[in-house]
């Protein structure tokens, strides 16, 4: 049999190891570089609910004030919550939640100097900023749903900038 009829193997994927096991990519011999991502993500709620929030009668509290902050501590525990996320020194996290009609929107963008990116820190901001929009509505909709968490934008690193494009995927 000739090399050119071997089946092509498969990329090595970086974060499995030879014997299978997954693993933490080695990103040492990587320079410090300008780093920074955004994300969002979309609650949908009820009138009730966007009532409540809009007038500020929640009994829990401010909803987008309580739910932005705690995007801004789960951008700091990225690491702790998935498992192959490098430990980074975030320069700095900023998330805003709005309402809109029939929904709130999360928005993070997080920067560091570092080695890797920080897609997963924005990502998880805007994910336990949606669930936190849940926890302190859940009294007033049961129905809401988090809808289109995605990263909105890259910038540094090897593999270039990335920014979504928004006509290709509403």
């Amino acid at each position: 049999m000739t090399d050119d009829l071997q089946p092509a193997r498969p990329p090595q994927l970086s974060h499995v190891a030879p014997d299978g096991s997954a693993r933490m990519v080695d990103v040492g011999d990587k320079p410090v570089t300008a780093r920074s991502a955004s994300a969002e993500g979309f609650v949908r709620i009820s009138p009730d609910l966007e009532r409540a929030i809009r007038d500020n009668t929640v009994m829990k509290g401010s909803v987008l004030e309580v739910a932005r902050l705690a995007g801004i501590v789960a951008a700091k525990r990225t690491d702790e919550l998935i498992p192959l996320c490098h430990t980074l020194p975030l320069d700095a996290v900023e998330v805003a939640a709005t309402l809109g009609e029939g929904h709130v929107r999360v928005t993070a963008t997080v920067r560091t100097q570092s080695r890797t990116g920080v897609e997963m820190e924005a990502l998880t901001a805007v994910t336990i900023a949606c669930l936190t929009v849940i926890d302190m509505g859940k009294a007033i909709d049961k129905t809401m749903v988090i809808e289109m968490v995605r990263v909105t934008e890259k910038l540094g690193g090897r593999s270039g900038p990335f920014t979504l494009n928004r006509d290709a995927t509403t």
